[in-house]
């Protein structure tokens, strides 16, 4: 049995390419593997660490390889295309990954367990709802200002407003069918809403480190739930500032000849997590006003 060293892997839906390297970074292995035997393949290897890229399904494959008794390490993708040379296909990209992984200063992304990975799928379906109900309501808004039709911002006005057309005479009998259509709609998904802040509410409460989160001046229920998911480990940065710029809440450095030069924040990282901090920071302002 060949030893390998690490085992780059480059993870799709149903064809998976495999490379291996030996302790002296020599490739060993270089094959393609379809999904049903990728784990039979991994179960024969005698392998020192499995390299993934950071990518759909690479936590459900972890989690699955760990169970193998391997080590993990979780690369993310532009830490990964440096090492990638010519063309890129599934053969250089594994060959990427296994070079990727051996590089001493690379901060590896931490595997997510299941727990954190069910938080995590019911903030993006929420997020995603919240998007298509603002995109809806703003259509409707679009639409009826040509009929000289106006109403204030939030859902709940809208909603309202929507509910007392019915007997304008500023609509055609289509456009008040239209109207009844959308209200319905936005109806239902503000139940859907509604539903989730429920689980969302279910899981903070069953969470002591999510109820700890909460004691931050501006952190509620959804940020604490949602940095609880994002974060799997704590202890991978030695202060706030490192969190900070892992959000892409620090400045963005353009620095050359010892001169330098600090741009806007870098927004790298989560994106959703940054927003739901960015809005926590503003009402923790907002609050402190007359405090002493």
């Amino acid at each position: 049995m060949k030893v390998i060293s690490v085992l780059g892997i480059d993870l799709a839906k149903e064809v998976f390419q495999l490379c291996g390297v030996d302790a002296r970074g020599k490739v060993v292995l270089e094959k393609q593997v379809r999904r049903k035997r990728l784990l039979l393949e991994t179960a024969n290897l005698s392998v020192g660490v499995i390299a993934l890229e950071s990518c759909s399904g690479a936590h459900y494959w972890g989690r699955e390889f760990v169970k193998q008794g391997h080590e993990v390490r979780l690369i993310s993708p532009q830490h990964v295309k440096p090492f990638v040379r010519t063309n890129k296909n599934d053969r250089n990209d594994a060959q990427a990954i296994t070079e990727a992984a051996a590089r001493p200063n690379l901060h590896f992304v931490t595997l997510k367990n299941i727990e954190r990975q069910d938080i995590q799928s019911v903030h993006r379906i929420r997020a995603k709802l919240m998007t298509e109900r603002t995109a809806l309501g703003n259509e409707i808004r679009g639409l009826l200002n040509e009929y000289g039709i106006v109403f204030p911002q939030t859902v709940s006005r809208l909603m309202k407003g929507l509910a007392d057309l019915s007997e304008t005479e500023q609509l055609t009998p289509l456009m008040k069918d239209m109207v009844k259509r959308i209200y319905a709609r936005l109806g239902r998904m503000n139940e859907e809403v509604a539903y989730l802040d429920m689980r969302l509410d279910e899981l903070f409460l069953s969470n002591e480190t999510c109820r700890r989160l909460e004691k931050i001046e501006g952190v509620g229920r959804i940020t604490a739930t949602a940095i609880y998911a994002a974060v799997t480990d704590p202890n991978a940065f030695k202060n706030g500032r490192q969190f900070s710029a892992w959000l892409g809440l620090v400045p963005k450095q353009n620095s050359s000849g010892g001169t330098q030069r600090l741009l806007g924040i870098s927004k790298r990282g989560d994106a959703y997590l940054r927003t739901l901090l960015v809005h926590c920071g503003r009402a923790a302002v907002l609050w402190s006003f007359g405090k002493e």
